[in-house]
């Protein structure tokens, strides 16, 4: 005779009674369970043998944001800056400052705050503006980087294609005597035009030869760095300056001669190009069928290949696209932020960027923010110098501290995940002794 089956809900003839607390709660998910289990152990057992209701654990609510998918995207970010002030305000405290008058001094030459007196024909609106100006070439940079990790590779060669495109632009448009009308869409195209060549020259080595992208990128800035050195020492030098030959106001990416009262304040077209870039970006990775493959051969080409996706094409337009925007970053910064180009000189934003795509989860979105925040302290760090007494490059100190805690939000985030599960194990066994204390 066939023997009924036990009923699978039934505790004790079918499967065994499980710990829900420490099943089925996969990472960044909630430990639902043990909350229960906790309330039904306050509730559980009228009469005096009730148990207490248990608080929460200290620091639960910031490990579940660190954790949670949902939150983890703005969390872990905001807590690498958090750690990022803590370290920073011990190290000027170590150099006897005070962390708030340092960190105000850094606002303050960003625009940010009043300073206690001002240069003749400026203010804060000048010192915004000028902020603007050097906010843009970063967050371009920050966008070539974002990009290239978004299709699976490095590049560090931000600062050579930056550099290339802006020697290239000032020696074609920037020293002739063409019309603002037309020498600033000219350098636009140009700077992007030379940095897409140089990324996808990165991009066919790494797939005709499989030369890795870091390595190809770090040559190709020795190399530019010193060719465009040569030429400038030998043909475009400024024999006072030593550095290239100022460009024409014409050909920079910036609108003066506009009065405003006794101010003189020089506006910055790269800034209206950098957020452009920001959304053009970001449509371009979330909406359309190239950025889908650039994603896709980003996660697994092995896969991507699989699906039909032609990683070679993606590998060399994923570089491309980067190497533009690195390229715009170029001629925004030589030729919009400044005016000439020191030799055998590569601009620190390149590597900064790096720093600015890892604070932002390598969101164009974010990383807006992020390129704020890292353009607050290397902007600001020569008024802090001076009111402070504190040498400028303790902003670079500063921002490799948050580069290194911005690329440890993983494991931070594994860090809080475990934690989450401990606290979870303990809630249910204090909730499951509750109930035997009540029976």
């Amino acid at each position: 005779m066939s023997q009924k089956a036990p009923d699978r809900d039934t505790p004790g003839r079918g499967t065994p009674d499980r710990d829900t607390s420490k099943t089925g709660g996969g990472p960044g998910r909630e430990r639902a369970p043990a909350g229960r289990a906790g309330r039904a152990g306050q509730s559980g057992g009228g009469g005096g043998g009730g148990a207490r209701r248990q608080s929460p654990a200290p620091g639960g609510r910031l490990l579940r944001l660190l954790d949670d998918d949902r939150t983890s995207p703005i969390a872990l970010p905001l807590f690498s800056v958090f750690l990022t002030l803590i370290a920073a305000s011990l190290l000027l405290l170590a150099l006897g400052r005070s962390p708030l008058t340092a960190m105000a001094a850094f606002l303050r030459g960003s625009g940010f705050m009043i300073k206690p007196s001002y240069a003749s024909g400026q203010n804060i609106i000048t010192d915004l503006l000028s902020f603007l100006g050097i906010l843009a070439p970063m967050l371009l940079a920050a966008l070539g980087v974002i990009v290239s990790m978004k299709a699976g590779m490095f590049n560090i060669g931000i600062a050579g294609q930056m550099l290339a495109s802006g020697f290239i632009a000032t020696v074609l448009v920037g020293y002739s005597d063409l019309g603002s009308f037309i020498a600033k869409p000219l350098v636009i195209l140009i700077g992007a035009a030379v940095g897409a060549a140089m990324g996808a020259l990165v991009g066919f080595l790494k797939y005709r030869f499989n030369i890795h992208e870091v390595v190809s990128t770090i040559m190709f800035n020795y190399i530019t760095s010193y060719i465009t050195g040569f030429y400038i020492n030998t043909y475009y030098r400024d024999i006072i300056t030593r550095s290239a030959r100022v460009c024409s106001t014409a050909s920079r990416l910036t609108i003066t001669g506009i009065a405003a009262g006794s101010l003189r304040p020089t506006i910055p077209l790269g800034i209206l190009i950098a957020l452009a870039g920001v959304f053009i970006v970001r449509f371009l990775l979330d909406r359309t069928t190239v950025g889908f493959e650039l994603k896709a051969v980003g996660l697994n080409r092995d896969a991507a290949q699989y699906a039909g996706i032609r990683v070679g094409r993606s590998i060399v337009l994923g570089m491309l696209i980067s190497g533009l925007l690195a390229g715009l970053a170029g001629v925004t910064y030589y030729l919009g932020y400044y005016n000439s180009i020191v030799p055998k000189e590569l601009a620190s934003l390149g590597y900064d960027a790096i720093a600015v795509s890892l604070l932002g989860n390598s969101s164009p979105v974010a990383s807006i923010f992020a390129s704020g925040l890292i353009t607050i302290f290397q902007k600001g760090s020569i008024y802090m110098s001076s009111t402070v007494g504190v040498p400028k490059e303790i902003a670079s100190v500063i921002t490799g501290i948050l580069l290194l805690f911005s690329a440890c939000g993983t494991y931070i985030r594994y860090q809080a995940r475990r934690r989450r599960e401990k606290l979870a194990e303990e809630e249910a066994k204090l909730a499951a002794a509750s109930e035997r204390g009540n029976a």
